[in-house]
């Protein structure tokens, strides 16, 4: 009987994260996170659009990526993920962003520790499997 137990545990831990994540990843996908802006918004923005042409080219994910890519090699690619984990959850409109920055965070771990096997080991949940699939690239 103890050894049906240790069964039924092993399989829901195996099970459980997958669906907590692909459930997690359904309901962000159904929710409407960019409202639209009001006129207001909308002049204001495009008044700074033409003061400053740099701030163009630079958008809020490449700005967030960057920094996650610096702070990933002064510390180490979990405290990174933590990081985009917290700026999506602060500011949902960059969650359509996420997977790119979390492959590039990826792509940043392997060329820090020069082994996919050593840069997998900081993975999370953050973004489905998006960091995963940054660090098989360089495989």
């Amino acid at each position: 009987m103890n050894h049906v137990a240790r069964r039924i545990g092993r399989s829901l831990a195996l099970v459980l994260p997958v669906v907590l994540v692909l459930s997690g990843t359904l309901a962000v996908a159904r929710v409407p996170w960019a409202a639209a802006p009001s006129d207001s918004q909308a002049l204001s923005a495009s008044a700074d659009g033409a003061s400053s042409r740099q701030s163009e080219a630079r958008t809020p994910q490449d700005v967030l990526r960057d920094r996650l890519v610096a702070q990933l090699q002064q510390e180490d690619p979990g405290v990174a993920l933590t990081g985009l984990q917290r700026e999506v959850d602060r500011k949902p409109s960059l969650a359509r962003h996420c997977k790119a920055i979390a492959k590039a965070l990826g792509r940043a771990a392997v060329e820090k520790y020069g082994t996919a096997q050593r840069a997998q080991a900081f993975s999370r949940p953050v973004c489905d499997t998006a960091f995963a699939t940054g660090v098989a690239q360089l495989r």
